[in-house]
């Protein structure tokens, strides 16, 4: 029957399901809200399948650390919300804004799968159940800003609409939160230990800490410390790639995205010679080619040299990192600063000028969304 048939389902299908639907065509935003309803159909199959348990450290493990310790936070904010409600008062609304924010560092969590679990989970073609989530995400996030503004803001003269307003913010944000976390752990997480491998899952817990964890730190049993060492060498880079730390990049993308930075850049070596300046399409300060290979005091004009000099020197001995300046010209505002490039090991390599004309920035106000419509 219908019944048996739905008990054999597993997590991995449900996935396959969402994703067969995004193919056809079905948009992801109505995906999302067919979510809820794949899960209550199939939750009694989901609820007979067997978690496996996970070694601390394993990035599946921390993932369920997190979500049982957000499960506290939350039931301390809605206790919170209640007292508020029952017994209003600056102590009680100051508590709720407290369990508010300490909620909002599982949005660590959520970057977590977003940015490194999610791009492992693509690569397997495991693409439209990770939008859905997303999504839902957002929809959480948005809760949690709808509500803080709310608790900002306080009951006013209204305590009545203020009260029907907790309830009407809370309660969805709420459910989604605990709907999410019983995903995670039914059909998330269980397709995604048999899609990944060993090795990319050390990879991911290797690039976690880069974003950080929420009320709870990793264990050290995973990986085991024999398998690290046994790892296989990381594959060269294909002819003609540059490998940097965080991608691999052709000499030519490399100057492309260079030229293409909002930004004047201007690189000086550790012998102050003048190694490299982006050419981009409205330069704020004129430079030639002729300057490449020349020492930079010989750039400036001889009245400005000793300080010149004395930012490089500040620089190579380790008396600042950073010095920023800001001038008006013809109109513009130019802010211009300066780097100390360091090595690995913290030794002086050069000097990395930046220098931007913000006035349009200087005048932006309020703010623009990334999904708003363009203008």
């Amino acid at each position: 029957c219908i019944r048996d048939r739905l008990r054999d389902v597993g997590a991995t299908e449900i996935a396959e399901i969402e994703q067969a639907l995004i193919a056809e065509g079905l948009p992801e935003t109505e995906v999302k809200r067919l979510c809820d309803v794949h899960v209550a159909v199939f939750r009694e199959s989901l609820d007979t399948q067997t978690r496996p348990e996970m070694t601390p450290g394993h990035p599946v493990h921390t993932f369920r650390a997190e979500n049982a310790a957000a499960a506290r936070v939350l039931d301390a904010l809605q206790k919170a919300l209640d007292e508020l409600k029952t017994t209003p008062g600056q102590a009680q609304l100051q508590r709720a804004r407290e369990r508010l924010q300490e909620l909002r560092e599982y949005e660590k969590h959520y970057l977590r799968k977003e940015n490194i679990l999610f791009p492992f989970l693509e690569r397997h073609g495991f693409t439209g159940p990770s939008s859905v989530m997303w999504a839902i995400h957002d929809d959480v996030r948005a809760g949690w800003k709808a509500l803080e503004e709310l608790l900002a803001a306080g009951p006013g003269d209204d305590p009545a609409a203020f009260k029907a307003r907790l309830d009407e913010l809370f309660e969805p944000l709420n459910t989604a939160i605990r709907e999410m976390f019983y995903k995670e752990e039914n059909i998330l997480f269980p397709t995604a230990l048999e899609k990944l491998s060993e090795d990319e899952w050390r990879e991911i817990r290797a690039q976690e800490q880069e974003i950080g964890y929420c009320y709870v730190e990793p264990g050290d049993q995973w990986p085991p410390k024999a398998a690290v060492a046994a790892a296989a060498p990381t594959p060269s880079p294909a002819e003609g790639l540059l490998s940097l730390d965080t991608g691999l990049l052709t000499a030519q993308e490399i100057n492309l995205l260079l030229k293409h930075l909002p930004v004047d850049i201007t690189y000086v070596d550790k012998d102050d010679t003048v190694r490299y300046f982006s050419q981009t399409k409205e330069r704020i300060f004129p430079r030639s080619p002729a300057i490449i290979g020349r020492k930079v005091q010989k750039c400036h004009p001889p009245a400005s040299v000793h300080r010149v000099q004395r930012l490089l020197d500040d620089f190579r001995e380790g008396r600042r990192d950073m010095a920023e300046f800001w001038i008006q010209m013809q109109g513009k505002f130019i802010h211009i600063r300066y780097f100390a490039v360091r090595d690995e090991k913290g030794e002086y390599q050069g000097t990395l000028e930046v220098s931007q004309d913000v006035t349009h920035i200087r005048a932006l106000e309020g703010e623009r969304r990334l999904l708003d419509d363009w203008e």
